[in-house]
Order: structure tokens, then sequence, then C-alpha cells
């Protein structure tokens, strides 16, 4: 479970990062392409952070080894909010 924890910090920081990268952006504070590129990079990370955490539960529930899941390729969990 504390690696749950770890992997939930991890996600509530890029969350943070997300929404300020955000916020520049449409403020005009930033450099676009720079931080559209960071941007996109963030949302790659969170969809696998979401996809690791959900295959850890899953494994769980069933009476399997959480650490036996694995960060999947981004083009495999593109869109998986949480």
């Amino acid at each position: 479970m504390e690696q749950d924890r770890q992997i939930l910090a991890r996600i509530t920081e890029m969350v943070e990062d997300e929404r300020t990268l955000r916020e520049s952006l449409a403020a005009g504070e930033t450099d676009g392409t720079t931080e559209r590129r960071r941007l996109g990079e963030l949302e790659r990370e969170l969809d696998q952070c979401w996809d690791l955490l959900r295959q850890r539960r899953a494994k769980s529930e069933f009476g399997e080894n959480p650490d036996e899941a694995r960060v999947r390729p981004s083009s495999q969990v593109e869109d998986y909010r949480g």
C-alpha cells in the first residue's frame, strides 16, 4: 500500500503542475510551445500513473501481487483519467 500512496502523491503533484501550466497558458504568461510540450508530457505520465494504480488495485483485489504491475507505454494507456 505504501507504493500506492507514492503513486497517488505523484499524481497529485502532476495534477497541480498541469493546473499551473494550463493557467499560465490561458493567461499568456509563458512560452506556448514549451509549455504545451510539457503539458503533453504531464498528461501522458498521468495516464500511465492512473493505469499503474488501477493495475495494482486490480491485482490486490484478485489476490495477486500488486508489485507485479508494470508501467505500460503511453500509447497503450492514452486518456486514462482517474
